[in-house]
């Protein structure tokens, strides 16, 4: 079995699911990330935090990155990671924070 690359789940995914992937992307990329209701930032705190809360950390490296170039900081990211600990556990934010440790070390900055 062949490793996946989480870099881009939705990429990941289109080689298997076109189908699937053409949804995901139209009504929630299309619409609702550019919906003016809320900021592209605010959008990208809720959605890390619900993506913490349901454990779905294969989806965090694609968001962590897209939150920093949303701009949410990384001292933002490290209290959005520690507050669920008490509603969705201590294991999903810590999975959170090794998550978010090894995905911006690459893309390092003092406090992005």
């Amino acid at each position: 079995m062949s490793q996946i690359d989480f870099t881009s789940p939705r990429e990941a995914a289109r080689a298997c699911t076109s189908q699937l992937a053409a949804f995901v992307e139209d009504p929630p990329y299309a619409h609702v990330w550019n919906d003016p209701a809320l900021s592209k930032r605010d959008r990208s705190l809720v959605t890390l935090a619900a993506l913490i809360t349901l454990h779905a950390e294969h989806e965090l490296p694609a968001y962590l990155r897209r939150a920093r170039d949303n701009g949410v900081t990384d001292a933002e990211l490290a209290v959005l990671i520690t507050h669920p600990a008490f509603y969705a556990g201590f294991p999903a934010a810590i999975t959170a924070s090794a998550a978010a440790a090894a995905t911006l070390a690459s893309k390092s900055g003092a406090d992005q």
